[in-house]
């Protein structure tokens, strides 16, 4: 027993919230290990008591490694050869803690599905560390999966294993097509049961973000009409993560100014790759413009604006068309949180106003680097408009459509590979015409043109089907697809021949496939 494993369980005893927790823990004292991280910090965890709760993960039984990512080593500055350490698998687990930090869950609200749902935490989700790089950069290491903590309500605290999959491979998924995101470090597994819909295995997603601060966590302390605490979480953030105005005299506007800056911008790049989040509640919105929370997320596959990845969502409300509205209904929700801090309501309106221009501009960015047009003209917005109506139409898959497009020639008659793509060739042949006169306005080159289009238009995304297989066979013990939808997903702009079926149109079993909330 250590010194500080036994000052975490005994700061429980007599707190009968935690009770089952402090049950469990008592059966199983951490094993506290030192490995080779180069600073552990206090970042998070130096804000006063009220933001967090100190408690020990659960431990799983029989822990093992399913894979781990030597990026993220990298950016940590944690050696990789630890990974076939057992003391390393034991922490990843939540069966070990770092010498000289104490883990911690934190708490945060939220309004989910548009209502306020008050009181909601890191149900599921453990600090266990936060290190400080070489280049000076914040990193929180924090367990998905990792047991009961205080905020867990009806749930157990634990993650499955479909569940971790998906968000592990996901995340690096997206860090590759360059849209920022929350990182994955590892995955690990254990026989332990968890029951869901069906009995399932455990599994933990070791995953790294400068924070996991969200416009929840404010919210918490406004709607507790809490301003001291509010405006503590407030100063931190902008002191850690915005110190170009923290000496600012309106730095609490600014601070606003560059959260709706950053939402806006980052879910442009979530339409250009077709991405969908599944559940934008504002405490799965983070503060720094990250993707956060990887649950019920999908791809677009047949082009349909209001397609709706999450089966939970009944009404639309986060569906691809509607997510650029919702992330600026969020961003009002977060800027109610401001008010005390800022005694201008107008400022913060005009602030507000700003995020559909700023969204324009940058989905208006992508889509014209996406066609490979490098100008932009007056009629540009009709050739997109009528783009969109023919995937429509014609269900045409959005990632094999802007890929094939790469290989249009302006010398040719027809264009066999992409036309064939559409049920209604004759409006593909139409909509062409408008896209070779474009390319000409502009002297545009096809080869140069390919090359730059290729670069942002993605041959590989993490369709649901090729998660399912990969899901079906970690079941079976055989983690061999998992490792290779990352290696494939971690190079998406490559032709990769050798991958070509990754790459290929959903199976039609893959049409019943369904994504919950749970996941």
């Amino acid at each position: 027993k250590s010194d500080i494993a036994e000052d975490v369980l005994r700061s429980q005893v007599g707190s009968p919230e935690n009770g089952p927790i402090k049950l469990k823990l008592m059966k199983a004292i951490m094993k506290v290990i030192n490995l080779e991280i180069k600073e552990i910090t206090s970042s998070f965890s130096g804000l006063s008591t009220a933001f967090y709760t100190q408690l020990h993960p659960t431990p799983l039984s029989h822990p093992y490694l399913i894979d781990f990512n030597t990026t993220v080593c990298d950016l940590i500055g944690f050696n990789p050869s630890n990974f076939q350490k057992e003391a390393t698998i034991e922490l990843l687990t939540g069966n070990a803690i770092l010498e000289n930090f104490v883990p911690y869950s934190a708490v945060y609200s939220g309004h989910q599905f548009g209502q306020w749902a008050g009181q909601l935490g890191d149900g599921r989700a453990i600090t266990v560390a936060e290190v400080k790089t070489q280049k000076n950069e914040l990193y929180e290491i924090q367990l998905k999966g990792a047991g009961l903590t205080p905020y867990s309500r009806m749930g157990d605290g634990r993650a499955v294993l479909r569940s971790s999959i998906r968000e592990y491979l996901c995340s690096e998924a997206m860090f590759s097509l360059g849209i920022p995101t929350s990182r994955a470090l590892s995955i690990t597994g254990s026989k332990d049961e968890v029951y869901r819909e069906r009995v399932e295995s455990a599994a933990v997603v070791t995953r790294i973000a400068p924070t996991f601060i969200r416009f929840g966590s404010f919210e918490h302390w406004y709607y507790k009409e809490d301003i001291d605490h509010l405006k503590e979480l407030v100063d931190f953030t902008i002191s850690n993560f915005y110190p170009e105005i923290a000496d600012s005299e309106n730095r609490y506007l600014q601070f606003l100014e560059i959260v709706v800056k950053r939402t806006a911008e980052l879910i442009a790049q979530w339409q250009s790759v077709g991405f969908m989040h599944g559940v934008m509640n504002t405490d799965n919105m983070s503060i720094l413009g990250l993707t956060l929370d990887y649950g019920p997320f999908g791809f677009m596959e047949a082009f349909h604006p209001g397609h709706i990845c999450n089966h939970s969502d009944h009404q639309g409300r986060y569906s691809y068309t509607n997510q650029p509205f919702i992330g600026q209904w969020n961003c009002s929700a977060f800027a109610q949180t401001l008010t005390p801090l800022i005694d201008d309501i107008e400022s913060i309106n005009g602030v507000l106003a700003g995020y559909i221009p700023i969204y324009r501009n940058k989905w208006d960015d992508l889509f014209h680097a996406k066609l490979g047009l490098n100008e932009k003209h007056a009629e540009d917005k009709q050739l997109l408009d009528e783009l969109f109506k023919i995937l429509e139409a014609s269900n045409v898959d959005f990632t094999i459509f802007f890929r094939k497009l790469a290989t249009f020639k302006q010398t040719d008659e027809k264009h066999d590979s992409i036309r064939d793509l559409f049920i209604d060739r004759i409006a593909f042949d139409d909509w062409s015409i408008n896209y070779k006169r474009r390319l000409k306005k502009e002297n545009s080159d096809d080869e140069l043109r390919s090359v730059q289009m290729n670069a942002i238009n993605p041959k590989y995304i993490l369709r649901n089907y090729l998660l399912q297989n990969a899901i079906d066979k970690a079941t079976q013990n055989d983690f061999s697809e998992v490792k290779k939808l990352k290696e494939i997903m971690s190079h998406p702009f490559d032709e990769q021949p050798e991958n070509e079926k990754y790459a290929a149109l959903p199976p039609d079993w893959a049409q019943d496939l369904i994504v919950s909330c749970s996941s």
